[in-house]
């Protein structure tokens, strides 16, 4: 700091406020100070920092599953948004579908002096209520806190409103289901809506199938369907699934949508490009990670109140594997 501060020409807490991003430097000199620190190779040392601002500049992130689609996405905004925010990002996975493990995992995190952590996608415990040392801010996306935390949530029920609603515009009288596990909020909150908007609809609700959110998945439950002439549109409950089920009802000699209309839930990039370009409901998972951490730095900044409850609108993309029912 001392060598930094020389070549800057400036004073040593100078240098410590630029290295902490303080407001209180004017624009030249914080020019100099963060040129001579690029030039003599200067990095703040984070321990001293601590003990000065009381942070660590590091945020936790804790996931089940982290090769998912969705995980995945929201796991990168989460690391940009934190590199902009001139934070690292340490990850820690919870194998185990239980409050022990997510527990774990949380003291592993705390044990590496983290500032706050974020939950991805919590799955259904081994315990109706999850609760966490109050040592750090929390918040989690795509999980159900019974407002206990912050939350920042995608509108499942909206996305499935609306691919329903697509389906029966179209004519279809009613939607076939293939859900996710029974363990996902996700899955669990698209069935439910499923059922709804064909209870609302006034159209008879079918026997209800799951899958796993893999292709194999689907593609079992594509062959039971494929079986059934009175199956006219399938929605399943994500992108992965869904090219299950086609590659099923190919298989059958049943054409997608001119038999049967197939849609999805995500929008992966593949979408677009399966063999029938899949009518999907894209969701945001950028912003569902950015607003992640949004809220986890109001907190570690001091914020007070109920926990901050942020919802995603999701989009219908229409695309080439839906259509009228035949006749």
């Amino acid at each position: 700091m001392a060598d930094v501060a020389a070549m800057a020409g400036v004073s040593s807490q100078t240098v410590s406020r630029v290295a902490n991003n303080r407001e209180n430097v004017d624009a030249s000199t914080r020019e100099r100070v963060l040129a001579a620190m690029k030039m003599l190779g200067y990095r703040p040392n984070t321990a001293a920092r601590a003990l000065v601002t009381g942070r660590f500049g590091t945020l936790g992130v804790i996931s089940f599953d982290i090769s998912a689609y969705g995980n995945a996405r929201t796991f990168a905004a989460i690391s940009d948004a934190a590199r902009e925010a001139d934070l690292f990002v340490n990850f820690m996975g919870a194998r185990a579908q239980t409050g022990a493990a997510v527990r774990q995992a949380f003291q592993q995190l705390m044990v590496q002096s983290v500032d706050g952590i974020i939950l991805i996608e919590s799955q259904i415990l081994d315990t109706p209520e999850l609760r966490l040392p109050s040592t750090v801010p929390v918040v989690f996306a795509d999980g159900d806190t019974g407002h206990r935390y912050a939350n920042v949530d995608i509108d499942q029920a909206e996305g499935t409103r609306s691919v329903v609603a697509h389906l029966l515009g179209l004519g279809h009288r009613t939607v076939w289901h293939v859900a996710g596990p029974r363990d996902s909020y996700a899955a669990r909150r698209r069935a439910e809506a499923w059922h709804r908007s064909l209870k609302d609809a006034g159209s008879v609700v079918p026997p209800l199938l799951y899958g796993d959110w893999s292709a194999t998945s689907g593609y079992r439950a594509g062959r039971e369907l494929a079986g059934r002439p009175e199956v006219t549109a399938i929605f399943a409950s994500n992108d992965q699934m869904a090219l299950g089920v086609m590659r099923a009802l190919q298989e059958a000699g049943r054409r997608v949508p001119q038999d049967v209309s197939v849609t999805g839930f995500d929008d992966v990039p593949e979408a677009a490009f399966f063999p029938a370009p899949l009518t999907t409901v894209r969701q945001d998972f950028d912003a569902v990670g950015r607003h992640c951490v949004t809220l986890l730095l109001e907190q570690i900044g001091g914020g007070t109140g109920s926990p901050r409850q942020a919802s995603v609108a999701p989009v219908l993309v229409v695309r080439e594997s839906t259509a009228p029912p035949a006749g």
